[in-house]
């Protein structure tokens, strides 16, 4: 699960430092998390004589999520919801269960030999990425292992793929994490799991919200893997060969939320879905594009853009998104661009700010008409004209989609 939800619930200070929620270990020796999707908790990781490594609250920025489960289990209980196509959940079953990517998360000594050459900021950069990637993963696990556990008795289809993605959220943050330890680091995520505060949505904006984070991570991926493929020259760390494959489970992932809400009309057929649709959809992205711009050195490590690396990602999430959100954003409007570098402005202004010595008074009296213009700008950015569009069958895209 993508990491771009952070607008929906800010942190209320982006540079703050935290030692209770969060957990960076050093570690001197190859790293594993044992994590799999009949674990409701995975152990922490121990390691004698630890120092704890303080880290900046924007890495963190990934939630975790709990919603109403009573609520769930009504709308999958296939009496009272007669649009339950059945048979499409068993088809979705059935992919989960040949597990595609069983064999492809193994490493090799190339992961350690890679990060040894790694120096300077770009070193610092990569483990941010790792880190927040490992939690944003992680994060989705906790979810939807859940959901599999709450929903058992009244769907067990539904309920065994939820089981089926926390695995691939498992399999996806372990992986990151041994990839942390390349840099003598590994997150302790079993004292992650009992430590975060855990942010509450209802289960309509739980789809919402989850399926925007999937196919946004989808593009994500299969965009620094091609570029990559394109340009051998940046590989500069080998977990990028791997995004190919990867991206494959966020979008079995999408399309498994997509076929839900379609199961759910009332999420999708009136004005106040249309509402809900675009505002979703302004908070991931607005989360992406100010994110990314605070860690431009990251994408220039590996020769992107930040900014058209966002926009394409934006761009694409937007057109598979108008699949079956009944409205979504104007995002090929150039206006809609100029916003967000005008949020990307005041955003970073906010920040220093807050690294200044002024005395907390001053910051906050500083910090009201930057709040403000950004606040407006993301207002103005909802208020564009949209773009209608509506749910269609799935299966009619998604060759074109995935290949």
């Amino acid at each position: 699960m993508a990491a771009e939800m952070a607008l929906l619930k800010p942190a209320s200070k982006f540079t703050s430092r935290i030692g209770s929620s969060s957990r960076l270990i050093p570690h001197s020796k190859f790293f594993t998390v044992k994590m799999s999707a009949t674990a409701a908790t995975p152990p922490p990781a121990m390691k004698k004589k630890s120092q704890k490594q303080e880290i900046n609250e924007s890495l963190l920025t990934p939630r975790f999520y709990t919603t109403d489960f009573d609520e769930m289990e009504q709308l999958f209980n296939a009496e009272i919801n007669k649009n339950l196509n059945m048979n499409e959940f068993e088809a979705l079953l059935q992919e989960f269960k040949t597990d595609f990517n069983q064999t492809h998360f193994v490493r090799n000594k190339e992961f350690k030999e890679a990060a040894d050459k790694i120096d300077g900021p770009l070193r610092q950069i990569f483990v941010e990425f790792l880190e927040r990637s490992c939690t944003a993963e992680f994060s989705g696990f906790l979810l939807y292992k859940e959901l599999g556990r709450r929903l058992k008795k009244t769907n067990p289809i539904v309920a065994e793929i939820f089981s089926l993605m926390s695995r691939d959220e498992a399999r996806h943050a372990g992986f990151l994490n041994k990839g942390l330890s390349d840099f003598n680091l590994a997150l302790d995520l079993g004292f992650l799991t009992k430590a975060r505060k855990y942010t509450f949505f209802k289960p309509k904006f739980i789809f919402y919200a989850t399926y925007l984070s999937e196919k946004i991570g989808y593009w994500r991926y299969i965009t620094i893997y091609r570029h990559l493929k394109e340009n051998p020259e940046y590989q500069c760390y080998p977990i990028f060969k791997y995004f190919e494959n990867w991206c494959q489970d966020e979008n079995r992932h999408g399309d498994f939320f997509s076929a839900l809400m379609k199961a759910q009309p009332q999420f999708l057929n009136d004005w106040k879905a249309k509402l809900w649709s675009r505002f979703f959809c302004l908070s991931v992205y607005v989360t992406m594009y100010l994110n990314d711009c605070q860690r431009t050195d990251f994408y220039e490590g590996i020769g992107l853009t930040t900014k058209e690396f966002d926009m394409h990602v934006i761009i694409e999430t937007n057109r598979t998104t108008a699949r079956i959100f009944p409205a979504v954003l104007d995002v090929e409007n150039p206006e809609f661009k100029r916003k967000l570098d005008r949020m990307v402005v005041s955003y970073e202004q906010i920040l220093a700010i807050g690294k200044s010595d002024d005395i907390p008074l001053l910051k906050n009296l500083k910090r009201i008409p930057l709040v403000a213009a950004l606040a407006s700008e993301i207002i103005a950015a909802y208020l564009m004209k949209p773009i209608e569009s509506g749910s269609v069958d799935l299966a009619e895209f998604e060759p074109q989609l995935v290949y």
